[in-house]
């Protein structure tokens, strides 16, 4: 009887301390092991919301989501899918007749698993198409064509006529068809760069 008492404590350490092994190895396991990311890494995102030049304004908000995975020594560090926060740094209506439109955006944070990351990035930017060649075109083809009205109206006098109506005809037409703002739509692919490397939690 004695001897089975024995045993069965034998049995029962050997247990715990099997328990213990599996115990500590689910931990180990499970254990954050911070990964850095190194500066330059480049964040690839596409916007969950439309973004303008003409009708957001610097400070802004604006919510995204990772489209690429960054992976580093064969871990997922940044997983496909995870929610990111921006800001519009920048943001400038195109004019009329002058004045380039001008949308300027950075990463802020990230989420992951949870937790919230600080993020540094450079800023990607775009801007408006130049309106000069545009506007030469509206306005000197205006005046082209009022001359013709006017020569064919009253011959030469006309065209002299002609040519300044049309030529404010072609400045109106520039005008108000001039404005030229950068529009954002959902799901647009944006890249952003890491400017200072930012240490995040990586599952084992």
């Amino acid at each position: 009887m004695f001897k089975g008492k024995r045993l069965f404590l034998s049995i029962g350490a050997s247990l715990l301390l099997f328990a213990g092994i599996v115990t500590a190895t689910a931990e180990l396991w499970n254990r954050p092991d911070p990964v850095t990311v190194p500066d330059e890494t480049l964040i690839h995102v596409t916007l969950d919301q439309g973004l303008s030049s003409d009708q957001n304004r610097a400070g802004d908000r604006f919510e995204a989501t990772v489209s690429k995975p960054i992976v580093i020594d064969n871990k997922i560090i940044i997983p496909e899918g995870a929610h990111a926060t921006g800001t519009v740094v920048d943001a400038r209506p195109s004019g009329r007749l002058m004045g380039r439109a001008h949308l300027q955006l950075a990463l802020e944070d990230i989420e992951i698993n949870g937790k919230t990351y600080q993020l540094r990035t450079s800023s990607t930017q775009r801007i408006g198409q130049n309106h000069k060649k545009r506007n030469w075109a509206w306005i000197g083809g205006g005046g082209a064509g009022g001359a013709l009205i006017g020569a064919a109206a009253a011959g030469g006098k006309g065209a002299l006529i002609g040519g300044p109506i049309g030529l404010g005809a072609g400045t109106a037409a520039a005008y108000f068809t001039g404005k030229k703002d950068i529009r954002l739509s959902p799901e647009t692919p944006l890249t952003f760069r890491l400017a200072e490397p930012v240490t995040i939690d990586a599952k084992g």
